[in-house]
């Protein structure tokens, strides 16, 4: 991955509501969902395959808690490696619409759809819409989220 140089940090008087990123991918493996199912997540759809077949999700799926941290993941190494992001502020509206089976490649796309300034701290929060899908295009999860951007520094010598 290459990492931005300084000046092409965008700060959020620099960002648009409307501008749309797309994101990279990530192909699950039954190794991964069964990995993170053993950590955070063990219920049996997500670490016994027999047992997922029979489930209502039709075969070994990645739980949602892990479809957000990969999602997660490609934001970063996508549009917030070029944003002065500061941190996560919120998560809102969160649907898990479809599951990620074995051996699906997840990709998307994120859209600015508010900007909002925050008038007690020097920053302001870009609220991204994150469109997830799976390789046939069909939308895995959707949710919004909250990113505290920084404003762009004062140039030395302007009157504060």
């Amino acid at each position: 991955m290459t990492h931005p140089t300084p000046c092409s940090i965008r700060h959020f008087e620099a960002l648009a509501p409307g501008e749309t990123f797309a994101l990279g991918t990530i192909r699950v493996t039954r190794d991964m969902i069964i990995g993170f199912a053993t950590q955070f997540d063990p219920l049996p759809f997500h670490l016994d395959e027999e047992a997922a077949r029979k489930s209502l999700l039709g075969g070994l799926a990645a739980s949602g808690w892990q479809t957000g941290a990969l999602s997660l993941r490609l934001l970063h190494e996508g549009p917030l490696a070029t944003i002065a992001g500061l941190r996560i502020g919120a998560v809102n509206g969160l649907k898990w619409r479809k599951p990620v089976l074995v051996d699906d490649t997840i990709t998307g796309k994120a859209t600015i759809v508010a900007l909002r300034p925050e008038h007690a701290r020097p920053n302001g929060i870009a609220v991204f819409g994150l469109d997830i899908a799976n390789q046939h295009g069909d939308s895995v999860m959707t949710l919004e989220i909250d990113i505290v951007v920084a404003r762009k520094p004062a140039a030395s010598g302007d009157a504060s």
